[in-house]
C-alpha cells in the first residue's frame, strides 16, 4: 500500500522544456515499486510544453485537472479542458503544449508502469 500526495514529493523532475512532473506512484523503490501502472501530477507553466516523444510499451492517459492544452499526436491537434482525458497509444507520437496565461496541471497514467527507458523523444 502507499498513500501519498504531491506536496510530499520534494524532488520533482523538471524537463529542460519547463514542465515539472511529480511521480506519485511508479516503477522506482521511492514511489511504490509498480509494475502494471504509474501516476504521475504534472504541471506545464505557460508557453512551455512537453516534448514530442513516444512509448514504445506504455499506454499512456492524460486527465486534465486544471488550464487549457493543446495536445498533438501523430498528424491529430486538437485542445483539451479540465475535466477531459485522453488516451495515448504505443508508438503514437504526441506533445502537449500550454498556450494558456495559468498553468496547465494534468495527471498522467501509465500502463505498464513508465520507466525512463520507454520514452523517446523525436525531432521536429
Amino acid at each position: 500500500m502507499r498513500v501519498t500526495s504531491k506536496n510530499e514529493i520534494l524532488n520533482e523532475f523538471v524537463t529542460p522544456q519547463g514542465e515539472k512532473i511529480y511521480e506519485l506512484i511508479g516503477k522506482s523503490a521511492l514511489t511504490g515499486e509498480t509494475t502494471r501502472h504509474s501516476l504521475a501530477h504534472i504541471i506545464i507553466p505557460p508557453g512551455k510544453s512537453s516534448a514530442l516523444h513516444f512509448h514504445k510499451n506504455s499506454e499512456e492517459t492524460y486527465y486534465i485537472l486544471k488550464g487549457e492544452g493543446w495536445m498533438r499526436i501523430d498528424q491529430h491537434e486538437f485542445s483539451l479542458q479540465p475535466g477531459q482525458a485522453c488516451l495515448i497509444e504505443p508508438g503514437e507520437k504526441h506533445q502537449v503544449f500550454n498556450q494558456g496565461k495559468t498553468d496547465l496541471e494534468f495527471l498522467a497514467v501509465c500502463a505498464p508502469a513508465w520507466v525512463p527507458e520507454d520514452s523517446f523523444e523525436v525531432g521536429e
